[in-house]
């Protein structure tokens, strides 16, 4: 099928060359000339495994180019808009600014039967609000991604599901599902379930997805504060409860909390949405989730200041992780990034480091002192902080790490490492929600 994808950041530039690897022919749009002058040189311009092969490998085959026109679309049958829509300057709602944007320049260039689906994620009422942009040229339904930065490309290419928002006329959402049918043709041979809603409903899907793990996220969190309190251990406890077919172990992982480009903002636009509908439950709830995971981040840095005696002025503070989370460059809304912000702020000498964020930090927060290997950062540092779960952090040997820094102290705020395996190599090794001694030594 001949396929646009106006809108070529994260998700735009993911599902473009993922649609060309099933064999459509597919044109990107995007209105910045220097993201388009790097796609057309096979170049992503941020951090995502196996997206660069995939484009690499769609522009070969010529089914898949860019451009910063609109007009070069116009002989698409499908069209699918991956704009922005970051939360609102001075508030919490969504800024649909791109995304109405994006319909405008469209509708000139429908073609006849024309089909124009919404990726991006929007508050519930969006696609009925804006259909009358596109002048009745083209039916407007939403398709919601439900992609994880990190595993972009197998999330597009093998989704869980696949969610089709229509409009109420029937045959026009007939024929609406039999294109969409068409475009995701491998994925719905292979089994993928889909689901074919009213387009509130497919709207709702997302935010209600993020909404739930961001609730999960920080009632774990909520529960390692009164582990901490009572010598009780966090990870423990979410693997127990985790068992439980009802609750299940994933986002179970108590640390510094979430962050990134979508779930704090998405959260915060729904509970505004509902607010603006005068159901405000689903808002006292995310408004909560929000608070404790924002408060995870003065938590991380409380704790190393007590495990430094009270004072971080002039303290050497190693940070391990700069991305939001590991497999992505994403500094956006980043944990990581707030607490290495916060040491500096507070008169500690913060040196840096992440296999792929440096970066982008060193032009966002260039007060940092960042560095290119895990080992320079550890060297001579009072303490070590593991801010993002990279498996390189994961992987490092205590042992040898032990002789870069006599203090051999490390606060692991994503509960990452293998406590045990530290405290053996000499370190003194403190956990977010975990007992301050292993289990083995309490039962002895």
């Amino acid at each position: 099928m001949r396929i646009s994808v106006i809108g070529c950041g994260y998700l735009g530039a993911v599902h473009a060359a993922a649609m060309a690897s099933q064999g459509h022919d597919v044109i990107g749009v995007d209105v910045d000339p220097e993201r388009i002058a790097a796609l057309r040189a096979g170049r992503v311009p941020f951090h995502e495994p196996g997206l660069e092969a995939l484009l690499g490998e769609g522009m070969r085959a010529g089914r898949l180019r860019f451009s910063a026109e609109v007009a070069d679309a116009a002989d698409a049958e499908v069209h699918f808009v991956a704009v922005n829509t970051p939360q609102r300057l001075g508030g919490d709602e969504a800024d649909l600014g791109y995304v109405e944007a994006a319909l405008t320049a469209l509708r000139p260039h429908l073609a006849p039967g024309a089909l124009v689906v919404g990726k991006s994620t929007v508050p519930v009422g969006t696609a009925r609000r804006l259909a009358p942009l596109l002048g009745g040229r083209a039916e407007l339904v939403w398709n919601p991604e439900f992609l994880r930065e990190g595993h972009a490309v197998d999330d597009t290419l093998r989704p869980d599901r696949l969610v089709y928002g229509v409009g109420d006329e029937p045959a026009a959402a007939e024929r609406a599902t039999a294109l969409l049918d068409a475009v995701y043709a491998p994925q719905l041979a292979a089994g993928v379930p889909r689901i074919v809603a009213d387009r509130e409903t497919a709207e709702l899907v997302k935010v209600s997805a993020n909404s739930f793990l961001a609730l999960k996220i920080s009632f774990i969190n909520a529960v390692a504060d009164v582990c901490a309190a009572t010598g009780a251990d966090v990870t423990l406890l979410a693997d127990a409860i985790g068992h439980d077919a009802r609750i299940g172990r994933r986002f179970l992982g108590a640390g510094l909390g979430f962050g990134g480009g979508c779930l704090p903002k998405d959260i915060r636009a729904f509970g505004a949405r509902a607010a603006e509908l005068g159901e405000d439950s689903i808002g006292s709830l995310l408004r909560e989730a929000d608070r404790i995971n924002l408060g995870r981040r003065h938590r991380a840095v409380e704790l190393l200041r007590t495990a430094l005696g009270g004072g971080l002025r002039g303290r050497r503070i190693a940070v391990l992780g700069l991305a939001f989370k590991p497999d992505s460059d994403d500094i956006r809304d980043s944990p990581a990034l707030s607490v290495a912000t916060e040491l500096a702020l507070l008169g500690a000498e913060v040196v840096a480091h992440d296999p792929h964020a440096v970066a982008k930090v060193r032009v966002a927060r260039p007060e940092l002192r960042c560095v290119d290997a895990a080992v320079d950062a550890v060297a001579g540092a009072d303490a070590v902080l593991v801010l993002t779960e990279w498996r390189e952090y994961r992987d490092l040997d205590p042992a040898a790490l032990a002789a870069a820094t006599p203090a051999r102290l490390i606060l692991d705020a994503r509960n990452c490492l293998d406590a045990t395996a530290w405290r053996a190599a000499g370190w003194d090794y403190r956990g977010l929600g975990r007992h301050e001694h292993p289990v083995d030594a309490l039962v002895a």
